[in-house]
């Protein structure tokens, strides 16, 4: 089965996902999760890595639409 979505509905989720993300992040729990020594992830990454691969998914799907209406 397959999930048809919108440029627009894309973008949106993706955007309540970087929402959502930063959440977690602020939280006073996860800042002490984060910070604590037996914490590892296998490239070394951090919640705000994944917030900001969101933000430039979002970007990249706005630059579609850019030229997408500039084609038209």
């Amino acid at each position: 089965m397959e999930i048809k979505l919108t440029r627009s509905e894309i973008r949106t989720i993706l955007q309540g996902c970087q929402y959502t993300l930063r959440l977690v992040g602020s939280s006073q729990d996860y800042r002490k999760i984060q910070s604590s020594q037996y914490f590892s992830t296998t490239n070394d990454v951090v919640l705000n890595d994944a917030v900001n691969v969101l933000f430039e998914l979002v970007e990249a799907i706005d630059g579609v639409e850019q030229m997408s209406h500039k084609g038209e």
